[in-house]
């Protein structure tokens, strides 16, 4: 939320990468979702498009040098504040 924030305060008005710089596949992300979660839903695998990315490591430099921001909080605490926000806030389906 820090980054949005500082990037909605700035001038800038093109994108401008808030992301994680740990590079990680999509299915080593699934995987640590569902590690958080405990549920035990299948990871479903679909023909990639043409134009998709062969490596996800967001480059940040702009977000860093601009606004002055950078990730505070590792994936691993993140998505265990994520999921048990959710838990917590969200109503199970009956």
């Amino acid at each position: 939320m820090d980054g949005l924030y500082r990037l909605m305060q700035s001038d800038e008005r093109y994108p401008v990468n808030l992301g994680n710089p740990l590079e990680m596949t999509i299915l080593e992300f699934a995987e640590r979702i569902l590690k958080f979660t405990g549920r035990s839903s299948q990871v479903v695998f679909e023909p990639l498009p043409e134009d998709d990315p062969k490596q996800r490591r967001p480059n940040i430099d702009k977000a860093r040098k601009l606004l002055g921001w950078e990730p505070r909080v590792d994936l691993e605490e993140g998505l265990s504040q994520t999921v048990d926000y959710i838990a917590a806030t969200v109503s199970p389906r009956p």
